[in-house]
């Protein structure tokens, strides 16, 4: 009765899944509790999934990939892949499949697609392409790289100790070819070709971008956009305390530069190391208790003559708006928005700050925000801000940190911050911390490789993923939860109690049994096909690694019933189970470039299915050629 019950609740969630009417991750959730609720899984075997070292490492890799992405370091990386590649679509879509592939030999697949995701996106965005093109045939070629080698996938080392236990017993023969670690090698390469030459057509056809990306509107304007609505670049001034000055030791207030000279101080940039590996640039707002120091750089607004007259006065450098404020450097930007950014807001009509003069409202002293102009109609003012009343419908252009911005949406009675400030700050990427994100992914995607560092794949990735958010890589913690797709975590999660429940009831069991008691007899060619898809129908329902234990010792008792060599049995098992590509949540790498490629269910069958079809006929006449029947 609860394989039956198992059965239904498995084909209800698979059709639920396909018609796409339904979110993937609430089927997911409620395949779960009718798990529960027939008590075929007690609560503690429903919810280990989401205790599982599989799913924490993808939360993990979320906030990996966060860090790549919002450092640059993916779009570095994406840039030097560019100009081998070029921006065809089909060369970039052959890259991405060879460079994953000699990865995923020697990495995890669910590593491999961590570490390629944001980078191949990255590269999509730079060619005009589309991501969804790249990032299916991206997590189907981590798979096939990992038949290429021993450590590639875990499948490949059950079929090993499979074969090794089976000599070891006397119950195969001495002279049966051993596995190595190369044995797998031209499988792998097999697998390579089959799947670069089904997926070309396949994607130009089935995977072209969604209407709906390509009309999407903006909210709000960006940052760049901003800076140059409002003319900041060319009101926008910097003078470097290199040298004996006055200012040095002096307060903002001290210095009075707003009455002396009606200049505006904006901000301030200390550096607090730079060499050719790590640069840190520290951006503090101008408070009026801000003491000067040597070195520090004085970003200023307001009228050019005043601005040379203050640099003249206190012996100061002036910088050119192109120069950077680390000595031999360029910058193309005139404008960071590292830690403090711009937005604008809209004064509305009841608001209490209407006749007031931009120096008294308060701005600095309650929010700690600057106003760097004020859209009035069709006019921009940008010089004598603090003199400026505020009218009714003003704009105002206002500067502070990411937080402090944030702030100003408490104050819905005198005005509407406009756009998504905090959406900006995320987009704007941390280029200086670049080269310690990829010191961080060096070292995760070392310690997950080599086996002899005595770490755990899962706590790499997840000391990884909090070394982002220490060393800055990620902004905040905040931001490194909002890199994390919980619907992808929660649909992956939930469906793994699902294999528990196949192989509790006996369900996987008979469904092999029968498959290769029916075929079994009918020659070489059958029963290997007979046992690689039946390997490849369950593994779409319980992982590769489960399936490969129950399939294994089924594949080696076939060979031998048959009087044929166990080899490529055996082979047919790991890759029949490492080669699911008809589901997003069969494997972890598919379910990692679930929402990054906007894919629905429908995607991977149109998809996958085919590609998995294809990769099966081929394996059945291809292994005996390579380990002889």
């Amino acid at each position: 009765m609860d394989m039956l019950v198992t059965l239904i609740i498995l084909l209800i969630s698979a059709a639920l899944f396909v018609s796409g009417k339904v979110r993937s991750d609430l089927v997911a959730l409620c395949a779960l509790l009718a798990l529960l609720l027939f008590q075929i899984l007690t609560p503690a075997e429903g919810l280990a999934g989401f205790s599982n070292t599989t799913v924490i490492m993808m939360v993990g890799l979320f906030i990996v990939g966060g860090g790549i992405f919002q450092t640059g370091l993916a779009k570095m990386i994406g840039g030097q892949v560019i100009k081998l590649a070029g921006t065809s679509e089909t060369r970039l879509f052959l890259m991405v499949m060879l460079v994953t592939a000699l990865i995923g030999g020697f990495v995890s697949n669910t590593g491999t697609v961590a570490l390629m995701l944001p980078i191949v996106v990255s590269m999509a965005a730079y060619a005009g392409s589309s991501p969804r093109r790249l990032l299916m045939p991206l997590a189907f070629a981590s798979s096939m790289g990992g038949m290429m080698t021993l450590i590639g996938t875990p499948p490949n080392l059950i079929i090993q100790e499979t074969l090794h236990n089976a000599k070891a017993n006397g119950v195969v023969s001495s002279s049966v070819q051993d596995i190595s670690f190369f044995t797998f090698l031209p499988v792998g390469l097999v697998t390579l070709v089959v799947g670069i030459l089904v997926l070309m057509p396949l994607t130009k056809i089935f995977l072209t971008p969604k209407a709906k990306d390509k009309d999407k509107k903006k909210s709000g304007k960006s940052l760049n956009e901003l800076v140059k609505e409002y003319g900041l670049t060319e009101n926008l001034f910097r003078v470097h305390i290199n040298g004996p000055s006055e200012a040095v030791g002096k307060t903002i207030i001290d210095l009075d530069i707003y009455r002396q000279y009606g200049l505006n101080v904006l901000e301030l940039r200390r550096s607090t190391g730079h060499n050719k590996f790590v640069r840190t640039v520290n951006q503090q707002l101008a408070s009026p208790t801000l003491v000067i120091q040597q070195g520090d750089v004085l970003y200023l607004s307001g009228d050019a003559e005043k601005v040379h007259q203050f640099a003249q006065d206190f012996k100061l450098r002036l910088l050119d708006i192109h120069t950077d404020e680390i000595e031999g450097s360029s910058s193309n930007t005139s404008l960071d928005f590292y830690d403090i950014g711009i937005a604008e807001i809209l004064i509305m009509p009841s608001s209490s700050m209407i006749g007031r003069k931009i120096q008294e409202a308060g701005f600095r002293s309650k929010f700690n925000i600057n106003v760097l102009g004020i859209r009035r109609h069709n006019d921009y003012l940008l010089q004598g801000l603090g003199a400026e009343k505020i009218h009714d419908s003003d704009v105002l252009l206002v500067q502070g940190t990411w937080k402090d911005i944030a702030r100003l949406r408490n104050e819905s009675n005198n005005w509407v911050v406009l756009g998504e400030p905090l959406q900006e700050a995320a987009k704007v990427t941390l280029d200086y911390k670049a080269p310690i994100a990829a010191l961080i992914m060096i070292g995760m995607i070392v310690a997950m490789g080599v086996d002899s560092i005595p770490v755990a794949p899962v706590t790499a990735v997840l000391l990884a993923a909090v070394l982002m958010v220490i060393t800055g890589c990620v902004r905040s913690v905040e931001a490194a939860y909002k890199t994390i797709n919980w619907q992808t975590i929660v649909l992956f999660a939930a469906m793994l109690p699902m294999s528990t429940a196949l192989e509790k009831t006996g369900a996987s069991a008979m469904i092999a049994d029968f498959i290769v008691n029916t075929f079994g007899a009918s020659g070489p060619y059958v029963a290997l096909a007979a046992v690689y898809f039946a390997t490849s129908v369950m593994t779409i329902f319980i992982s590769n690694t489960v399936t490969a234990v129950l399939m294994a010792p089924i594949a080696l008792q076939c060979a031998i019933g048959i009087g044929v060599s166990p080899l490529p049995f055996l082979f047919a098992v790991t890759v029949a189970a490492s080669m699911c590509f008809a589901s997003p949540f069969s494997t972890p790498p598919n379910a990692l470039v679930l929402p990054a490629g906007q894919y629905t269910f429908m995607d991977f069958i149109k998809v996958g299915l085919p590609l998995q079809i294809i990769m099966g006929v081929v394996m059945v006449f291809v292994l005996p050629l390579l380990f002889a029947f």
